[in-house]
């Protein structure tokens, strides 16, 4: 894997974070940055490739799957990591940003406004999102806990 500072290609700070929120759960934001050798990017992809059939299994069976559960941490973890991700790009200092991915582009990030926009949105939709898997997980193992304790009492 290659890194990026070695190229001198210039490399915007906002559209890295708006591909890690749109389309980061594919690894876009990695493949922009680091080009289609990075692994990283191949593990979203792979994640999420792998996460929808698990989220359509629990939902045909209504989260009593533990294959469903199995496969769609994958993709579960893929998405939260890009919205971290954005927020992570986003909040980096221009300096430190052109440091390390534009250091020989010729070119000077100036983020504005629409990074940030981008940095609220993916923390309000990730935080969402990861308190509705969590709830959605725990009250999973509650009912199951209250169905193997009614089986025991009969």
């Amino acid at each position: 894997m290659s890194t990026a500072s070695n190229s001198s290609r210039f490399r915007s700070k906002t559209l890295t974070a708006a591909l890690a929120f749109f389309f980061g759960s594919i690894g876009a934001h990695r493949f922009y940055l680091y080009g289609p050798r990075d692994v990283w990017g191949w593990a979203h992809l792979v994640g999420t490739v792998i996460g929808i059939p698990g989220f359509l299994l629990l939902v045909a069976t209504q989260r009593e799957s533990a294959l469903g559960w199995s496969l769609a941490l994958p993709g579960a973890v893929s998405l939260l990591a890009a919205f971290l991700a954005a927020i992570v790009y986003g909040l980096r200092p221009d300096e430190k940003w052109d440091a390390q991915f534009n250091a020989q582009a010729g070119r000077r990030s100036r983020s504005g406004w629409t990074v940030i926009f981008i940095v609220i949105f993916s923390l309000l939709i990730g935080a969402f999102l990861l308190m509705t898997g969590l709830a959605l997980s725990f009250q999973t193992y509650f009912e199951s806990q209250v169905e193997a304790a009614k089986s025991l009492s009969q």
